[in-house]
């Protein structure tokens, strides 16, 4: 059964993560994505252990369900190659910054004049509107000007950055997010449009989401941080055994908690009853929490709370995700067969959609292994494919 974006050509030209990862949540819903790499490839492919040189771990995650196809855009052939993939393209995306962009020749003017229903999408470090506009950024970068590292301050005294790419990772939601949104309009109006997803001003959206806090209001009714988060009692706990994560949130989990504890007292202790109150309090709301954590292991707690309301949960390694139960009752991990790799995991689809379902399309390319197949889709004579082959143009496998 066909997924839900059955009948799209995406064409993909971003590298590192932002993009790719993007591109790939399309072609697992269903979209024809072709993944357009320079010569050199992806420099995710060379990121990570690998079996093969350019089929590195970093890159294994982040593009499957694509074709992949070289086109060295420096070389007229090869941007008149990129011009007539895009006449028959539903969307082509890329994260050159808007002065490379111009030098390679590849603005939106010229590809909606030969394909007025493209959506075209930039996906780079700041808003081009802005000062940063022209500025590289990189997954760090962003999250030092977010405000994420700063925010780390609570916990390690000075700013950090996330153990995760989450710059990246979000505003690669926020990509998915604006295709969808772009071809939804051009269903109404038959047009396409360029748009626009800055890193940095995604992630201060990210950020600020609970963080504006009293500055929600001008004038402020108090500072920026949501001070239920900002706080270091905020935390996994030491168990008898291990690390556990407690949340008794709403009112009722906390009454609900406090007589499973047997601390009918602490639901009736005017500092805790209702939110307002233990958001005021939240520094003794975490240290009760803490202390009653200490007086259980792991599976206790899990014992205690399994036909309850109140959020709860052990605290998972990278490790432990591999073999986790509810992964593993959902079969969230995949195992394939990769014809030049081998044995390879691979991480699932999270949404399910029960009547056209998403689905691994394709493993993951080698560089240029669908050059000559792609270009000859779109018209290309096996003489002008082997001219481009002859020049550097295009490559393959």
């Amino acid at each position: 059964m066909a997924g839900p974006l059955d009948g799209l050509r995406i064409i993909d030209c971003t590298t590192v993560v932002l993009g790719p990862w993007a591109a790939q949540q399309l072609g697992d819903l269903g979209a024809d994505v072709i993944k357009v790499e320079p010569p050199e490839g992806d420099t995710t492919r060379q990121v990570g252990p690998a079996r093969h040189p350019g089929m590195a771990a970093f890159y294994m995650g982040c593009n499957r369900s694509k074709r992949s196809i070289v086109l060295d855009l420096k070389q007229d052939s090869g941007r008149k190659a990129l011009f007539k993939l895009a006449e028959t393209a539903d969307v082509l995306m890329h994260n050159y910054r808007p002065a490379p962009a111009a030098r390679l020749g590849v603005e939106y003017e010229k590809f909606e004049k030969i394909n007025p229903r493209l959506v075209y999408v930039a996906a780079y470090g700041y808003s081009a509107k802005g000062p940063m506009g022209p500025k590289a950024a990189y997954d760090d970068i962003i999250q030092a000007g977010s405000g994420i590292a700063a925010l780390q301050s609570v916990i390690a005294d000075q700013p950090r950055f996330v153990p995760s790419i989450i710059a990246d990772k979000t505003s690669s939601n926020g990509v998915v997010s604006a295709v969808l949104a772009a071809l939804y309009a051009r269903e109404k109006t038959g047009k396409g449009q360029a748009v626009e997803v800055p890193m940095f001003e995604t992630l201060v959206s990210f950020v600020m989401v609970e963080h504006l806090f009293g500055e929600q209001f001008v004038p402020a009714l108090d500072t920026a941080g949501y001070k239920r988060v900002l706080n270091k009692e905020r935390r996994p706990y030491p168990s008898k055994d291990g690390f556990f994560a407690l949340l008794p949130y709403t009112d009722g989990h906390w009454k609900e908690f406090c007589t499973l504890v047997g601390r009918e007292d602490l639901a009736k202790d005017p500092r805790f009853q209702g939110m307002a109150n233990r958001l005021k309090h939240v520094e003794q709301y975490y240290t009760i929490l803490a202390g009653l954590c200490a007086e259980r292991t792991n599976a206790e707690w899990v014992e205690l709370l399994k036909n309850s309301n109140v959020p709860h949960g052990p605290v998972n390694t990278l490790q432990d995700l591999l073999v986790d139960p509810q992964l593993e009752a959902t079969g969230y991990w995949h195992e394939v067969d990769h014809p030049s790799e081998g044995k390879l995991r691979m991480a699932g689809i999270a949404p399910s959609f029960f009547g056209t379902p998403a689905e691994i399309t394709r493993l993951q390319p080698r560089l240029g292994e669908h050059s000559v197949e792609v270009l000859g889709e779109a018209g290309f004579t096996k003489a002008e494919i082997d001219a481009m082959l002859t020049s550097g143009a295009t490559k393959t496998a």
